[in-house]
């Protein structure tokens, strides 16, 4: 075995592995081990006379190619060991120049955007050349456009300022509907792609509703909560395949509210529920949540469960559900996932 030390200078910023696309100059080059720890600066050892001893032990095999790399970060500097084995997160940029995460951020921005936009065009095609009639158009733009937006935050950085980049993106959208719905602006494939009879007044409603949500959980919750994530899987998921389903199979209606099917409360209850655990999956396999999933998938359950009485409560005419679902389920989950 062979003791190397190594001792920072009390002028340098603090030293942290890391993995980056962003390295700043080298100060050192180290040998791979098993363990490494750091010396404090010079002047901790002078005014407090430390006993402890900060070594790093190697074993004497070649390494010449594991050479360790350090990121820059700003003091104060700590004398705590690092595992160079901790998991990063698979998708998240790191945070450097302020410039640059900018320009990341809006290249994202601009790249979610064009894919909400592409989704919309494509199924208001299908539905001019009557692939697709317009009632199940606007049901897979409803589920499909949220949990492409949903899906798409962890291509952000993890800087601070990251959710409201994204948050831009719904917020684009509801510029379009206030613009349409108030007729200020006609665009016919927008009103036929999300609209249950044509009417633009409908894009004030249930549609404006729908971008609100999207906002909110983004702003509030981000990528740190899985509050927000199955919110929106509920919302998203949930509701827009209850409502696909229970229209094909639900002529058994709910004896307390007969424009709701079992078919279409069961399906919500089902797909919410797996698209929700499918979401914190991938997020969790992104490597920005870490679940305890036997408590997770009974949380979620809870959730799931709790969602689908509401949505089958008559009260459409007096609160959407794009209101009511997103809101309970926001409501239950941040009980169960803090118990």
């Amino acid at each position: 075995m062979t003791l190397t030390s190594l001792t920072l200078s009390s002028n340098h910023h603090h030293l942290l592995p890391f993995s980056s696309v962003r390295h700043c100059r080298r100060h050192h080059q180290l040998r791979t081990s098993d363990t490494t720890l750091f010396a404090p600066p010079q002047h901790w050892n002078n005014n407090n006379n430390s006993s402890l001893s900060f070594v790093k032990q190697t074993t004497t095999k070649d390494t010449s190619h594991n050479n360790v790399r350090f990121l820059c970060s700003p003091p104060p500097l700590l004398a705590v060991p690092v595992s160079l084995s901790q998991r990063v997160s698979r998708f998240v940029v790191p945070r450097g120049v302020p410039v640059d995460d900018l320009f990341y951020n809006g290249g994202a921005t601009v790249a979610v955007l064009g894919g909400a936009y592409a989704l919309v065009s494509a199924f208001d095609a299908l539905t001019h050349r009557n692939i697709l009639n317009q009632g199940l158009s606007r049901k897979l733009v409803h589920i499909m456009s949220g949990l492409l937006f949903l899906a798409s935050w962890p291509i952000f950085s993890n800087s601070t300022e990251a959710r409201y980049f994204a948050a831009f993106v719904p917020f684009v959208n509801l510029l379009r509907l206030l613009v349409n719905g108030l007729s200020l602006a006609s665009d016919e494939g927008l009103i036929k792609s999300v609209t249950r009879e044509g009417d633009p007044k409908e894009l004030l409603r249930g549609p404006l509703y729908y971008v609100l949500m999207l906002m909110l959980c983004a702003l509030v919750f981000w990528r740190e909560s899985p509050i927000g994530v199955v919110s929106l899987a509920m919302m998203c998921g949930g509701d827009g395949v209850a409502d696909i389903l229970g229209r094909r199979f639900g002529s058994m209606k709910i004896p307390y509210n007969q424009k709701k099917s079992w078919a279409g409360s069961i399906s919500m209850l089902v797909f919410g529920f797996l698209v929700s655990i499918g979401m914190l999956y991938y997020y969790s396999v992104a490597g920005l949540m870490q679940l305890n999933w036997e408590s997770t998938v009974t949380r979620v359950a809870v959730v799931s469960l709790v969602a689908t009485i509401v949505e089958s409560l008559p009260v459409t005419k007096v609160v959407d559900d794009n209101i009511s679902v997103p809101l309970a389920t926001m409501a239950v989950a941040s009980f169960t996932f803090s118990h």
